[in-house]
């Protein structure tokens, strides 16, 4: 085989590898189709096992319904307001090219899964609006690009990871109308030096969430009012038992000096 032989067929072979899928993003969309359950408005049509074989045709394109390929691997995945009914697969680790996830307003559900800590390039992460529950993953906190975390009106319980505050990038944060409790995180609420902050909008909505820069809860603690009702109250409850305790104790004296009296009279002669 002479030299020009081979450098055709090397050609050929890099042009292959090119337009061939990465068998990671393979299995990545092959089994985010199964755990996508109802698609109503019928958009993923083209989502297709053969048309899995080929995801990315070139470097930069796809003609997959919300994918977008760059170098030949997943760059984003973005299946908005599709109506769609599921969950979220763990094989979404697999797409390790991944830099935007967002699949905010359908009505998936289940938890948020640890196993997205694998998509270390990942950007943007935008779940909202959807009925997803169980606790924020702090495995979160290993995405370390990590720029935008959008969670609002889910249903999410437990607390507001402590790690997610190490995430040095992160500019945009929203997990209001949930169900999380505790306290925010400080360094996450009361973000310090040249780090983004994040106001109240990004928190309201949780009953049980509470700490800066949520205002005080009116539940929480006893109001001025409650304090001196119970002020004015123990006060009262203190002069009613002080003045019976003086009634008795005059009442007891009076009967004590009688007693003294009579014990005097008979002791003395008559004139």
């Amino acid at each position: 085989m002479g030299v020009w032989d081979v450098l055709i067929l090397t050609i050929l072979l890099l042009l292959r590898k090119g337009v061939m899928a990465d068998p990671s993003d393979e299995a990545c969309l092959t089994h985010l189709s199964e755990s996508l359950i109802q698609d109503p408005t019928n958009l993923l049509q083209n989502w297709t096992k053969s048309a899995f074989a080929n995801p990315c045709s070139g470097f930069t394109s796809s003609y997959l319904q919300g994918v977008t390929c760059n170098n030949g691997r997943i760059y984003k995945l973005s299946l908005t307001n599709l109506s769609l009914r599921g969950s979220l697969s763990p094989y979404l680790s697999n797409c390790t090219n991944l830099q935007a996830l967002d699949l905010s307003s359908n009505h998936l559900t289940g938890p948020i899964l640890p196993d997205l800590q694998s998509l270390v390039n990942l950007a943007v992460l935008n779940l909202s609006s959807n009925q997803l529950n169980g606790q924020i993953p702090p495995q979160l906190a290993l995405c370390a690009y990590l720029n935008v975390i959008d969670l609002h009106d889910n249903e999410l319980s437990g607390q507001i990871p402590q790690q997610l505050a190490n995430l040095v990038r992160l500019s945009a944060f929203d997990v209001s109308n949930n169900r999380l409790s505790g306290p925010i995180p400080a360094l996450l609420g009361n973000r310090s030096g040249n780090l983004p902050r994040f106001n109240a909008s990004s928190f309201e909505g949780n009953k049980d969430l509470y700490g800066y820069p949520l205002p005080p809860m009116k539940n929480r603690g006893l109001s001025i009012l409650a304090i001196v009702g119970i002020g004015l109250g123990s006060g009262f409850l203190s002069l009613v038992i002080s003045f019976t305790a003086v009634c008795i104790w005059l009442r007891v004296t009076e009967q004590k000096m009688a007693a003294e009296d009579g014990k005097i009279s008979q002791l003395m002669p008559d004139y």
